[in-house]
Formats: structure tokens, C-alpha cells, sequence
């Protein structure tokens, strides 16, 4: 049952960009995760770039050390 949630800077998407968002990450979650299609949710939630320490320190920081992608910047 895996579940994305992806936190970004606001984007000014269309529908049919998300839904093509989601497919692609889906399809990747199905390949390398063995799931399937109808187990994956995937949540896009947009975070002010002013509000994005708050991301940083709750979220990415103390995961650093498990993270199997670790951002390129700190904070």
C-alpha cells in the first residue's frame, strides 16, 4: 500500500498535468515495488516557499539517514 506524498513549491497545474503526475509515478511505484496500480495514493501538496523550513525540519531532516534520495541543499 504505498502512499507518496509530495510536498513542492506551488505549481500552477491542470488537471490533466496532475493526472499525468500521478500516472507516471504510479507506474514507476508498480514496477519497482510490485504493487499494484488500484494499492498506490499519491497526495501533492503545495507548501509556500516561505513555509518550507517547516517541510525541511519536519519531514526531510530527520530522515536524512534513511532517505534513498537526499536533496542537494540545507537548510
Amino acid at each position: 500500500m504505498p502512499h507518496i506524498d509530495i510536498k513542492c513549491f506551488p505549481r500552477d497545474l491542470t488537471d490533466e498535468q496532475k493526472t499525468a503526475l500521478a500516472a507516471d509515478i504510479t507506474d514507476v511505484i508498480v514496477r519497482h515495488l510490485n504493487s499494484k496500480d488500484r494499492s498506490v495514493s499519491i497526495a501533492l501538496n503545495q507548501v509556500q516557499e516561505a513555509d518550507w523550513k517547516q517541510v525541511w525540519d519536519s519531514e526531510i531532516a530527520p530522515q536524512l539517514v534513511t532517505l534513498i534520495k537526499k536533496p542537494g541543499y540545507n537548510m
